[in-house]
């Protein structure tokens, strides 16, 4: 009878090698990938649609590693616990100072306040013009705006808010446009847009100043357009030595895309990062799971403080609005 008993725990025991020896197989493999990940990213060497995709969750990436350098201990994986723990440092390590306010210039000009929204074509226009009006901001960018969002925008009062605009309205998602308490002077020769309209002006700001101001939506880096997606962020204009310039709008980038660091690289900051809240997601909003990614932005010359960045919820849409009070050198 024990000789039986026996017999039976062993075959029991044989089984249950096989089922170990795959967990422990899966386990390499995912933190082998999460490494892969890690020097990708901090190596800003991604190519590719998915590559380029994958970056903007890097956050969420880190988080991942973490776990999978928990499970790996608790299975008693220890090497692989040890990849996958690397693997969460470095990524900790590039999106953590992110929640860090950084250190601002001494700028002495006025002050500034913008706002970027991607409208989707349906957004809540009394919300924004709202927002408008109890923020006196005073440049709009609108993305995907349509015909019909225009006349709703100006229907909820924007119009006597912000009376200036240079306008590039569609039927479709490619439409944008530039909506100013100042008057505004359209640029069409400053840059070459790549993917949808980019109207850029120059905003005539009380006591003689002037700022350079573009409304920023390049196409998404999804399949073949991951290339265009490239040329259409290098095609966004430097930081001028003799104006400020201030982009805002939905890059379809975020800061862990090699492509966006090099944009600022030129000269230019990410205001919500500045402020230490570089990692609030903007997008999916308004849908079953809330945002995951940042890929709205207002990027200014690095002359320029960040006073204040707010983040804005508009029925209809599927992107946050992004507020920033700048201020000028």
């Amino acid at each position: 009878m024990s000789t039986a008993v026996g017999i039976e725990q062993a075959g029991a025991g044989e089984q249950r090698k096989p089922k170990r020896r795959r967990r422990r197989w899966f386990t390499w493999t995912v933190a082998v990938l999460l490494a892969v990940w890690a020097v990708v990213r901090i190596g800003g060497w991604e190519q590719g649609s998915f590559p380029t995709q994958l970056m903007t969750v890097t956050p969420w990436g880190a988080g991942l590693a973490a776990l999978t350098a928990l499970v790996s201990l608790l299975r008693r994986n220890r090497w692989a616990a040890l990849v996958a723990a690397l693997a969460c440092v470095a990524m900790v390590a590039v999106v953590a100072p992110r929640t860090i306010a950084a250190e601002q210039p001494a700028a002495k000009g006025p002050a500034l306040r913008v706002l970027a929204v991607n409208l989707f074509g349906r957004g809540d226009a009394r919300t924004v013009v709202d927002y408008v009006r109890r923020n006196d901001v005073e440049v709009l960018s609108a993305l995907e705006l349509t015909h019909a969002e225009a006349e709703q925008l100006d229907a909820a009062g924007l119009r006597q808010l912000m009376p200036y605009r240079v306008l590039q309205p569609e039927f479709d998602v490619t439409g944008s446009g530039i909506y100013s308490k100042y008057p505004v002077t359209e640029l069409p020769g400053l840059f070459t847009p790549i993917g949808h309209n980019m109207p850029a002006a120059a905003v005539s700001l009380p006591g003689g100043g002037k700022i350079e101001f573009v409304a920023v939506h390049p196409n998404p880096p999804l399949g073949r357009k991951e290339a265009e997606w490239n040329a259409a962020l290098r095609a966004l204009p430097s930081p001028s030595p003799s104006v400020v310039r201030v982009l805002a709008g939905d890059f379809n980038a975020g800061l862990d895309h090699r492509a966006f660091r090099d944009l600022l690289d030129r000269g230019y900051v990410d205001a919500a990062e500045q402020v230490g809240k570089g990692l609030v997601p903007t997008w999916p909003n308004f849908r079953p799971i809330p945002p995951i990614i940042s890929i709205d932005h207002v990027v200014a010359d690095r002359r320029v403080a960040v006073s204040r960045v707010e983040f804005l919820d508009v029925p209809r849409t599927d992107h946050r609005g992004v507020f920033a009070e700048l201020r000028l050198p």
